[in-house]
């Protein structure tokens, strides 16, 4: 049973835009049917991690207000951030999805027991899963959606929305 999201976030969380204001501050939009699925499945007990190449303060926010616990910026070795996040919760990869989008995330999903990509994911990149979506318009959503489903999990997460 999946008890854990790894999340990229530009390609995954975002569409992968990076957009600079006049004052060189960078701005990321986010799909609220992820963070109504990902608040969910915090509801149910279950954890997220976030790990990003990239540092942004926009990206710390979304995560403040989703209340995810764990939010790593400017790694590069998602993998070995990821093993001290499993080894912490004392979980192991078997119980672990990822969502990536492009090279830097491949050595992270092909070690989590179910992988993902959104649509637009890099094609030569090995998954599990590829979404109907695409990175930024709920992929992260439809990935929940098809580990509730997998899980076995479908009537304790009707409850959270009816």
């Amino acid at each position: 049973m999946i008890e854990l999201l790894f999340l990229d976030v530009d390609g995954c969380l975002t569409d992968g835009k990076i957009v600079y204001t006049s004052d060189k501050k960078s701005i990321k939009e986010f799909d609220v049917k992820d963070g109504a699925a990902l608040e969910a499945w915090i509801k149910l007990g279950k954890k997220v991690a976030i790990i990003t190449g990239r540092i942004c303060p926009c990206v710390e926010q979304r995560a403040k207000d989703l209340k995810i616990e764990f939010l790593y910026q400017g790694i590069k070795d998602k993998l070995t951030c990821a093993k001290e996040i499993v080894k912490k919760l004392g979980l192991s990869f078997e119980q672990c999805a990822a969502i990536g989008d492009y090279y830097n995330d491949k050595a992270l999903l092909e070690e989590v027991g179910l992988s993902f990509k959104p649509k637009d994911g890099h094609k030569d990149l090995k998954v599990d899963v590829v979404l109907s979506k695409k990175g930024g318009h709920s992929a992260v959503a439809e990935m929940i959606e098809y580990i509730i489903k997998k899980n076995g999990m479908k009537k304790e997460w009707d409850r959270l929305w009816l």
